[in-house]
């Protein structure tokens, strides 16, 4: 299994930018399809990206699509998680997780096996 620490969440005004970073040790990354997941006080764990380990094709929430970006450095054992043009609604704990799910569930929380500690994202408007 993975080891995921997410790094990068802050606070920042709406419209504007972060990037999160997601380090894995203890395998590579190239064999683990990578995402991100967010959670709300209140709500539900939800999906916001993920990239494939093979094909690199790319999926992302209807809400943060056109303004987030997921990408990943297989040599350097990273995914990133750009975020642009940040609104309210987009403040959570953001989790990077790692595994080898299945297209159907690649969405969904249980595809994943391996989860990082979160980092707080607070967009204030």
């Amino acid at each position: 299994q993975v080891h995921l620490v997410e790094s990068g969440g802050g606070s920042v005004q709406a419209g504007g930018s972060l990037r999160l970073s997601c380090a894995a040790s203890g395998q590579t990354l190239s064999g683990y399809s990578m995402a991100w997941f967010r959670q709300a006080p209140g709500k539900e764990r939800e999906f916001v990206a993920a990239r494939r380990s093979s094909g690199g094709h790319t999926y992302y929430a209807d809400s943060v699509k056109g303004r987030f970006t997921i990408s990943r450095d297989n040599a350097m054992n990273l995914v990133y998680l750009e975020m642009n043009n940040l609104n309210y609604e987009d403040t959570a704990i953001y989790y990077c997780a790692g595994g080898r799910p299945i297209l159907s569930s690649i969405r969904t929380p249980g595809g994943y096996s391996s989860w990082g500690q979160g980092t707080q994202v607070t967009v204030s408007s």
